[in-house]
């Protein structure tokens, strides 16, 4: 049964539609324009606002900061609406109103630049990848981690040698940035037609969430299991087996972080799988305080984050010149 929350707003954002698409189009014609653009998306957002819903957002994503309280159909409304301008304007400008996007107050305001990457990163690779890179070292919420996942998602599958990006994050000292992780793992299967997702390799996706299990963040464990049952869909048994190996650790070092993740994960197995696993991993919980056990944290508290970094990025710049050879 719908709530009368629910019908409230289901409402309020039909009501609102048509203008959230005159806005897109009026922002159209602003592309080229960085300053002006931002300006009038702000106001534009503000009259799209919804204040109870503004109220709740520091509620259900902590960090979020400074938000507009714009409900997401209507976001996306003004952004379907700007597709045909960015499809017609070059990357480069695109790029340049990206970059001013990703400096907003707002968070609304900054997500905007996402669209604006999508375009850019085809023709303009490099400069899209280090604004995604800034956007995700300042993120303090996973809406906006969860969002530019998808960005990083695509960007990876265009230039494979991009999974470096990943290698790197796992090591990160920044708990959202290990979010992003998990999140664009999961966002992987889904940026390809289901008939291609064979083509994947769940090797290297189970390999990097691996690296990451046992991490003490409960939003790097939320973003962990999503990868899992996103990947179940790809190859259920390999995923499976690795739910077993994690959780042999698991029980045979009572790691609680471990085994929420494996719990939450094994939705999408098999019952007699799900089963396995419950039973292994049986009275195992979490320890509030208790420090991460994640093999990416051991690696970076004996070398160092910094030095980590320096690492992946060597590799992703090798990688890159490989590409090109």
């Amino acid at each position: 049964m719908t709530s009368e929350v629910s019908t409230q707003a289901a409402a309020f954002v039909a009501a609102r539609m048509p203008d959230a698409h005159a806005l897109g189009i009026d922002l159209a014609d602003l592309v080229t324009q960085p300053g002006a653009f931002m300006d009038a998306l702000t106001t534009g957002l503000q009259r799209l606002a919804d204040p109870g819903y503004a109220a709740e957002q520091e509620r259900v994503a902590p960090g979020s900061g400074a938000t507009i309280g714009v409900r997401w159909p209507l976001v996306h409304e003004v952004e379907r609406a700007l597709r045909p301008a960015f499809a017609e304007t070059s990357s480069s400008r695109v790029l340049d109103l990206a970059i001013w996007l990703s400096g907003a107050e707002t968070r609304e305001v900054r997500l905007f630049a996402l669209p604006c990457l999508r375009r850019s990163l085809i023709d303009d690779p490099e400069q899209s990848w280090q604004t995604l890179r800034r956007i995700a070292r300042r993120a303090r919420d996973w809406i906006t981690v969860d969002s530019l996942a998808e960005v990083y998602a695509r960007g990876i599958l265009a230039e494979p040698f991009r999974w470096a990006e990943m290698e790197q994050l796992v090591y990160s000292d920044q708990p959202m940035e290990r979010r992003l992780v998990g999140a664009t793992l999961a966002r992987l299967p889904y940026e390809v037609p289901t008939a291609r997702r064979a083509e994947l390799d769940v090797a290297a996706a189970l390999a990097l969430v691996g690296q990451l299990m046992g991490d003490a963040e409960d939003q790097v464990q939320k973003s962990l299991s999503w990868a899992l049952r996103s990947w179940s869909r790809v190859d259920a048994p390999a995923v499976a087996a690795f739910l077993g190996e994690q959780a042999d650790i698991a029980a045979a070092t009572d790691d609680g972080y471990r085994a929420w993740v494996i719990r939450d994960a094994g939705q999408h197995q098999p019952p007699q799988v799900v089963t396995g696993l419950r039973d292994r991993i049986a009275g195992i919980r979490k320890r509030a305080g208790s420090p991460s056990t994640s093999t990416a944290a051991a690696v970076a508290a004996n070398f160092g984050v910094a030095a980590m970094a320096d690492q992946a990025v060597a590799q992703q710049g090798d990688r890159y010149a490989r590409s090109r050879a």
